[in-house]
């Protein structure tokens, strides 16, 4: 388990502050994800939350640059269809991506862009679809998934949240593990527990969960 504190901004505290407690902890829980993988591949992690605005998406770009970091190939994939936010992270084009690739209309090299950390590739969500749950149960995600996975050493798809819409299910029943983000003062225990249940639905393996926003416990004063 890793917690971290994300702000409204979507800073990549990994570049920012990589000395940090927060870029530490994206630091362990890349290095959690690493030893889960020691009994089977674990090149694809999704990255989703049990509500809307619980800082999945800053997570999903921190962990990695982390991986990044650590000298990974990586590649981020951004499959929020409905509300992407890794070009904005990024600061890369949008006009072409992940929905331009799952219609057949490009070839996903055509349009992963670099960015400023070094081994680091987003492939950005491209247009908002009518259908995004239907592309994202196509063959051709599986298809890139699998391609991908002999390209890169990690491959981190931010997906919506799970309690929502079918799409993050969709998506974590193609990953090797799941990361999931919860807000500790916004998220109850209940929809965290239902998130959970979703995601064993489709058989996804919980590799890490991420307590966002988690208050310090106080230290006890000594006179």
């Amino acid at each position: 388990m890793s917690r971290s504190d994300l702000n409204d901004n979507w800073k990549l505290v990994m570049n920012a502050n990589p000395a940090s407690p927060i870029a530490e902890e994206y630091r362990i829980l890349r290095t959690n994800i690493e030893f889960s993988a020691m009994d089977q591949e674990m090149k694809v992690i999704a990255v989703t939350s049990s509500g809307a605005g619980e800082g999945k998406s800053t997570t999903s770009a921190n962990l990695a640059v982390a991986f990044a970091q650590a000298g990974k190939r990586v590649l981020l994939i951004d499959a929020n269809l409905r509300k992407p936010a890794q070009h904005h992270i990024f600061s890369v084009g949008n006009h072409k991506g992940l929905t331009n690739v799952l219609f057949g209309q490009t070839d996903a090299l055509d349009v992963i862009q670099l960015t400023d950390t070094d081994n680091l590739t987003v492939l950005p969500s491209g247009p908002t679809p009518p259908n995004p749950a239907e592309l994202l149960s196509s063959k051709r995600l599986e298809e890139l998934l699998d391609r991908m996975r002999e390209q890169y050493d990690a491959v981190i798809v931010d997906t919506p949240s799970i309690m929502n819409m079918a799409d993050a299910q969709l998506v974590a029943s193609q990953s090797d593990g799941v990361v999931l983000v919860v807000h500790s003062g916004k998220a109850k225990k209940e929809t965290a527990r239902k998130a959970k249940a979703h995601l064993e639905h489709v058989k996804a393996r919980i590799v890490g969960v991420v307590l966002n926003r988690m208050k310090p416990k106080k230290q006890p004063l000594y006179g």
